[in-house]
This record gives structure tokens, sequence and C-alpha cells, in this order.
């Protein structure tokens, strides 16, 4: 079940790293970018979540918020956010309802490990319309920030 772009994006609702309850629904009016990520602590996903945070008034100024979502505990997720610095939410998907709503969960990964979000984005419109995805299959790749930007730009 592949998600299609121009279709409604799957609404969510997952706790941040603060405990409270994050909806996608809450984001109406504003363009979302919904990036999902195999494990906090890892390389490639400190280098893709540091490049969001340090370009994160690129994507203020085009009417987006940023969210992180991976299958690691929101406590684990709360350490990682505070010693990266990152100015965004992280949500913790823990049970996996997310991420194979989104069709990004790797059933085997690193390890013997089962049920991993794929480093994945979503560009979602003000009005709940999936507008741009990137599921990658190699969890050392990094998404196209400069996709994601065109995107942005042509939705504001």
């Amino acid at each position: 079940m592949s998600l299609t772009v121009n279709t409604q994006a799957p609404n969510f609702t997952l706790f941040n790293t603060e405990k409270k309850e994050i909806s996608l629904s809450n984001y109406q009016g504003k363009n979302v970018v919904v990036l999902f990520f195999p494990f906090a602590f890892t390389g490639t996903c400190t280098t893709e979540l540091c490049n969001i945070r340090d370009n994160y008034n690129v994507y203020e100024q085009l009417n987006a918020v940023v969210i992180g979502i991976s299958v690691d505990s929101l406590f684990t997720l709360a350490k990682y956010k505070e010693e990266q610095k990152l100015n965004f939410d992280l949500l913790s998907d823990f049970n996996k309802v997310v991420s194979k709503a989104y069709d990004c969960l790797y059933s085997q990964f690193v390890f013997g490990t089962e049920g991993v979000s794929k480093r994945s984005v979503f560009v979602i419109d003000k009005n709940g319309i999936l507008k741009h995805s990137e599921i990658l299959e190699n969890a050392t790749d990094l998404p196209s920030f400069t996709a994601i930007q065109d995107c942005l730009k042509g939705l504001s």
C-alpha cells in the first residue's frame, strides 16, 4: 500500500519529547515536512537532522514545519534532541503505526532488528495533501533536501 502524491496524507497522533500529543491535523494551514529516520544517535540520521536544524529558517520562510519520526522511545528521542540541539519536534512511533501507514518500515534491518522506519520524507501541504514522497531503501543515503525545498517553493 504505497502512498500516492496528490492524495490525502494519513493523519496521525504521536507523543513528542515533551510528552505532548502532536497530530498532523494540528498543522492545518501550514506545510509539513515529515521525516522518518531509523535510529537516533546514528551517523546518517544525525547528519540529516542537523542539516534540517541548521537550515530551519529556510523551511520557516516556506511556511513549513518539520517533524521527525522514529521508532525510538520518546525518552531516547528527548536525549537525542537535547544533545543535537534540534529545533523541531521529534515524535516516537514506538508502536510502528504511523510508519506502517506511510509504508516506510523495514521488515528486516541491521543487527537483526525488525520494524525500523526507513529514511523517508513526505511533504504535506496546508490542506493535508501529500505533495512529495521519497522513501530510501539504503539507510546511509540522505533524502534530497533540494527536492524538499523545491516542492515547498511550489506550495508557497
